[in-house]
């Protein structure tokens, strides 16, 4: 096999031959595919798809190139890169490395050259499933073969590779929007790092909220001695269910949310399944997910439709919040599943997309300015 070669091999038997781009190597993880038409750097580096190699569905990516500010986290987290042509030119004032350079300096294998229509329908018709990209002379056969025994997602704790290991304080913001002065009420949030992304930390900071983010195993109580006049749950990766340790310390702060320890609770993506799961709900894993920047969202006490960001394998079952003390505010459009609830008698909500918006529209950003309203 010459060595600009790459293969993509499924474990359902199905094989893609392209192009080596990015690191050279070997990749496994679970091959999913997202519907954004930009923003492929903060894909890279959004935690919540680790173990996952993300196809891009739009046909052309990297011809803007790369820059820090674009990072959502401290490193990329995908396991792989796919598209249907990957830029070799960075064409754009601020980019400081092509998409090229950027996989290669962070030891992201990709592929490109091959039909990512093909793969979509595959992963549509089939359900999102394990994978190995290799530019090695490695036979099909056996590279099938190993991405049968890679680790399926379901019943994965990811979120401990994710989090952070000590708790920090967020003081970087970034270049959308004035900082709220202290004189207009200072509000100290802790945010549990689930995998949090930066314009999540940036949305509460600008918002004149003191940021204080603490690892995903931070107990109720060392959160409730920061005194904190809310609590964010934050996005992150893998299936909520095997994440029982926050479960169990969500359910503590619903306690003390009740207590009057604090006054407001939200949690976005795996931060409002991880909420569901402690108001008693369950949660399940979607065929094949949502992932993308253009994904439509009611409201429906109001009937206004947002187009939202999304990237989620996982969703909350709607019925079974149904005899909960909880009020559903938000359904996807697409497939009517849970999208936002909210709790009927505390301050406590959540939605499953992500209005921090990065990359994608600004249509959901008002939601934390909702959080900030319920905090005295």
């Amino acid at each position: 096999m010459d060595s600009l070669n790459a293969v993509l091999a499924l474990e359902t038997g199905r094989v893609f031959v392209g192009r080596s781009f990015g690191a050279v190597g070997e990749t496994s993880g679970e091959v999913v595919f997202c519907t954004a038409l930009a923003g492929y750097q903060e894909i890279l580096t959004d935690p919540s798809y680790q173990g996952q190699i993300v196809m891009m569905t739009y046909p052309h990516i990297g011809n803007y190139g790369t820059f820090d500010a674009l990072n959502e986290s401290r490193k990329p987290f995908a396991a792989g890169f796919i598209a249907r042509e990957f830029s070799d030119v960075a064409s754009h004032s601020r980019s400081t490395a092509s998409l090229a350079e950027y996989m290669k300096k962070h030891g992201v294998v990709g592929i490109d050259g091959l039909d990512t229509r093909a793969l979509t329908r595959h992963l549509r018709q089939l359900g999102v499933c394990r994978g190995i990209i290799s530019t090695g002379n490695v036979s099909p056969k056996k590279l099938i073969e190993r991405a049968k025994k890679t680790a399926p997602m379901a019943g994965r704790d990811l979120v401990s590779e994710v989090s952070c290991s000590s708790a920090y304080e967020w003081r970087e913001t970034g270049e959308e929007l004035e900082v709220v002065p202290p004189s207009a009420g200072r509000r100290k949030v802790v945010v549990m790092d689930f995998g949090v992304k930066r314009n999540t930390l940036d949305s509460l900071v600008r918002r004149g909220c003191d940021v204080t983010v603490v690892p995903a195993q931070t107990t109720a109580q060392e959160i409730l001695t920061l005194q904190p006049s809310g609590v964010l749950f934050s996005n992150g990766p893998g299936d909520p269910a095997a994440v029982t340790y926050a479960i169990e310390t969500v359910k503590r702060l619903i306690g003390a949310c009740e207590k009057g320890q604090v006054d407001a609770l939200f949690g976005i993506c795996l931060g409002h399944q991880l909420l569901g799961l402690a108001l008693g709900g369950k949660t399940f894993k979607l065929k094949f997910g949502h992932r993308g920047a253009n994904h439509p969202v009611k409201e429906l006490s109001t009937g206004k439709v947002e187009v939202t960001t999304q990237n989620h394998g996982f969703c909350v079952d709607v019925d079974s919040l149904a005899a909960k003390e909880v009020e559903l505010t938000h359904i996807n459009l697409n497939d009517r599943t849970l999208e936002g609830f909210r709790h009927k008698k505390l301050p406590i909500f959540a939605v499953q997309y992500h209005p921090e918006s990065s990359p994608g529209p600004h249509d959901s950003r008002y939601l934390f300015d909702r959080f900030v309203s319920l905090m005295k």
